[in-house]
């Protein structure tokens, strides 16, 4: 069980899942640039927090919900939670690219609903995922796989920023779309083209 003052922010999983090294460079060392990806996503999510609360065929729909485990030591907002006819909660979140083969979103998003458990005392089974690029949706069900891969992401999480060091650079195609691989890797001070051209072609 954490304090309130021990939680990390629930959008570190993804981070953590996407490139351990960045996770530490933001939430170890506070480092943050903004790309066209990273401003994008800002937008939408600003957008789609604006729209408050309304309801919509039998459900409730509420933006931007405040969201807090004590068990695993996070806290956020949900993009969207629906709130069926029963007062089931069923999550929404939105990205503003496509679906991915790796787990990372559906990690993020089983977080936001065992944190919606745990404030609702209720089941939370199922989810969605909202891409703005295919504009479809993409159902995600909590299962027990999922489930434990999320808890253990989040301990993870708090023993990386805990242990207040941050992994070695490791360059992989990832680098391209991340908007801190000029803060990142070596030689970024002149330019990160040459270096990411070389790791590419190795």
């Amino acid at each position: 069980m954490y304090s309130e003052d021990g939680l990390l922010p629930l959008s570190a999983l993804q981070h953590l899942l996407f490139c351990p090294r960045q996770c530490a460079l933001i939430h170890v060392e506070r480092q943050w640039e903004e790309n066209r990806f990273t401003a994008e996503g800002r937008v939408a999510h600003e957008k789609v927090h604006e729209a408050g609360s309304e309801t919509r065929g039998g459900r409730r729909i509420v933006s931007g919900l405040p969201l807090r485990s004590l068990l695993l030591g996070l806290s956020g907002q949900a993009d969207v939670v629906e709130f069926e006819a029963d007062g089931a909660p069923f999550p929404v979140e939105h990205k503003r690219g496509r679906a991915k083969e790796e787990d990372w979103d559906r990690v993020q998003l089983c977080a936001q609903a065992l944190c919606l458990e745990e404030m609702t005392g209720r089941t939370v089974g199922r989810g969605a995922l909202f891409y703005g690029k295919t504009r479809r949706r993409e159902d995600v069900v909590f299962d027990a796989d999922l489930r434990r891969r999320t808890e253990e992401t989040a301990a993870r999480l708090h023993e990386l920023v805990e242990s207040g060091r941050t992994p070695p650079s490791e360059p992989s195609g990832r680098c391209r779309n991340c908007s801190l691989a000029s803060v990142c890797l070596p030689g970024a001070r002149r330019s990160v083209e040459p270096y990411l051209r070389k790791a590419f072609d190795e």
